[in-house]
């Protein structure tokens, strides 16, 4: 996580030397990028610790490695096509935990499960009744 926050706190100066907006600036951990099994569940974790950098806040778990390992059975990764029920609760987690965007395959579904996280987040959000 550290080295995360590293990164991405010198790619934000990078940006705002080169005169980007800090409205045009979106932050993504790279989920699945370089990162193992458990680096992964602990940015998702952690989320918290990068909203506080200020920028709305961009995760892609869809489908990922990292989810197929965990849905393992007989010892073989779940192929991705059988990952959108975990993909699902990271994306919950992720909204839950702060993430402004989540980039996803299975649309439909992951609009969803948003309202529905969305609905914890701000129980006023939901129908009128």
């Amino acid at each position: 996580m550290k080295d995360v926050m590293q990164g991405l706190r010198k790619s934000i100066a990078v940006a705002r030397k080169a005169g980007i907006g800090k409205s045009q600036i979106i932050l993504d951990p790279g989920i699945g990028f370089g990162k193992s099994f458990a680096q992964n569940y602990e940015i998702l974790q952690k989320l918290p610790q990068l909203a506080k950098l200020g920028y709305p806040l961009l995760v892609g778990t869809s489908r990922k490695g990292f989810l197929g390992a965990a849905l393992a059975r007989d010892g073989n990764p779940a192929p991705p096509e059988d990952r959108i029920w975990g993909t699902a609760a990271t994306v919950t987690a992720s909204i839950l935990h702060g993430a402004h965007i989540v980039r996803v395959h299975d649309v439909a579904e992951m609009v969803q499960v948003a309202r529905v996280a969305d609905c914890l987040l701000d129980p006023k959000k939901g129908p009128k009744n």
